[in-house]
């Protein structure tokens, strides 16, 4: 039988398209997500907390009139030391309609990967959520955890998409 994140990328990407991933770090884990939901890298800028909200959701900026939240993904799975500075990159994520930034430690690259180059996600093992996981990818000699940043901006555990509108767009 095969496994959920399996299926998943076979029904996403068809074997012979090549689809491009924009990687970024985790502490020292390497991390990509599909370049198509990233809408631009910022660098972090000071955000206005939320009363109640968990401390992975640092709060929200006002990007050109839409108040977006930020969720800091090191804290959220945590990875890697947490500290603000210059150095500190927010990636712009449009997901259903919605833009959010995630705090990543850095951006690396744009890669390019076939869906016969990305492996079915183990269920155990790695920081990182496996429902929240596409698949496993070698480049360079390094091990790439590809994100399903859909399915994790969505998930209720977030809160930052309303389920029921969901059901609109799919």
């Amino acid at each position: 039988m095969e496994s959920r994140s399996t299926m998943t990328a076979k029904v996403e990407y068809n074997a012979h398209d090549e689809v491009e991933f924009l990687s970024f770090m985790l502490g020292e884990e390497h991390y990509a997500l599909d370049i198509m939901s990233v809408k631009e890298i910022r660098g972090y800028e000071s955000v206005t907390k939320i009363a109640n909200a968990p401390n992975f959701i640092k709060g929200v900026i006002n990007l050109r009139g839409d108040i977006v939240p930020i969720v800091d993904l090191r804290m959220k799975f945590a990875v890697g030391a947490v500290t603000y500075n210059e150095f500190t990159i927010v990636i712009m994520l449009n997901v259903f309609e919605r833009i959010v930034g995630i705090v990543v430690d850095a951006v690396s690259d744009v890669i390019k990967l076939s869906a016969e180059e990305i492996l079915p996600a183990p269920e155990f093992g790695v920081a990182f959520d496996s429902r929240y996981l596409k698949g496993l990818a070698t480049v360079e000699d390094k091990m790439i955890i590809l994100v399903n940043i859909q399915a994790l901006i969505s998930s209720d555990e977030l809160g930052l998409i309303d389920a029921n509108s969901l059901t609109d767009q799919e």
